[in-house]
């Protein structure tokens, strides 16, 4: 979804921001907002730069800055087609590293050096050579969400949107589905596969339950800190006093949290979802600044507000910051080879997937 495509003054763009966000963001906040996403639309156009805005930003930000904003796969292909000399990547560490291995020859920058995240966090380029020791032949489909070093190991990654699809597409009997364990449950759950997931005992040992002997993929214990603190408890509160809501959940939530929403899907397919359904009242159980986005983009219809949750790494990249960025291009990120060009093989197979 493209955002304001070249420079307009402040004033402008508060008008434009008002009637956006009018009941979802403050008046005197927007009109503070607007003056600094007009002098980072100035320094884009000075320096030549593309940035790209992920679903989760603040409205504020989403709706002024980014010439292109969608989820992990989409913003993926835009980096990849790019001409621009720099690309500015709202969101967290992962994604702008995902930028720079399709990149390399660009200056690629992320607005805040803590924008990190749990699930990338969750495992290492070592964990993985230890699930390959494990389960020797097996091919490894990283999730987006992990770093370079450890796409570095995954023959393909794939994101919530294309999941099953790229497990799918592999046409083994087995697979090693890595980081997030509440995704790889979901699909193992969509393509009716068994799943074994490893644990760390407490001398930091991995561990694999050895009596199980009906798998097909092979998960890891990784998870969201938004999406595992959703609960099917929550969806009955709703339901009880909203009847007739419809509950969308991300596939990063748990499997019974999945199970008892109407509809499961990528931020993208979710959005796609309220805009094209006729249902009148509905709720996101994601992070909770998309809830206000999509709020915005659909004013005839009614968001239930289960937003409490968000995420403190998506949350680290504001205007502010953005604006730094691009005056001082601070916080380059580097992937350095072979990583980068081992890593981008798995992220090139993932694009071709669709």
């Amino acid at each position: 979804m493209p955002a304001v495509a070249s420079v307009i003054s402040a004033e402008q763009l508060y008008e434009r921001l008002k009637a956006q966000l009018d009941g979802i963001a403050p008046d005197v906040e927007l009109r503070y907002k607007a003056q600094l996403a007009a002098e980072i639309l100035r320094l884009k156009e000075e320096r030549n730069a593309l940035i790209l805005g992920h679903n989760y930003m603040e409205p504020a930000l989403y709706y002024s800055i980014p010439d292109y904003t969608g989820d992990s796969l989409e913003l993926s292909r835009k980096a990849a087609q790019t001409d621009k000399d720099i690309i500015v990547f709202c969101g967290v560490k992962f994604m702008a590293e995902t930028a720079k291995i399709l990149n390399p020859d660009k200056l690629v920058l992320l607005p805040s050096e803590k924008a990190g995240c749990s699930l990338a966090g969750s495992i290492t380029a070592e964990d993985v050579r230890w699930l390959k020791a494990r389960f020797p032949g097996v091919p490894v489909v990283a999730y987006i969400n992990t770093y370079a070093e450890v796409k570095a190991e995954a023959d393909i990654c794939c994101t919530s949107s294309n999941a099953a699809a790229v497990v799918e597409s592999l046409g083994s009997d087995t697979v090693i589905f890595i980081p997030d364990e509440y995704l790889a449950r979901n699909v193992a759950r969509e393509t009716g596969k068994h799943i074994i997931v490893p644990v760390r005992l407490p001398n930091g040992q991995l561990s694999v339950d050895d009596t199980v002997v009906d798998y097909q993929i092979i998960g890891w214990y990784g998870r969201c800190e938004v999406h595992e603190k959703f609960t099917v408890a929550d969806i009955e509160a709703i339901r009880a006093q909203f009847p007739d809501v419809v509950v969308l959940a991300h596939p990063e939530c748990s499997p019974d949290v999945v199970a008892a929403a109407d509809f499961t899907g990528s931020t993208s397919a979710m959005i796609r979802f309220v805009q094209q359904s006729s249902a009148q009242r509905y709720v996101l159980l994601t992070e909770c600044a998309m809830g206000d986005n999509v709020a915005a983009a659909t004013p005839d219809k009614e968001m239930v507000r289960l937003c409490s949750i968000r995420c403190p790494h998506m949350n680290q990249i504001t205007l502010e910051e953005t604006l730094s960025a691009l005056r001082q291009l601070r916080y380059v990120i580097d992937v350095p080879e072979p990583i980068r060009s081992r890593a981008r093989r798995a992220v090139e197979r993932m694009l071709h997937i669709g």
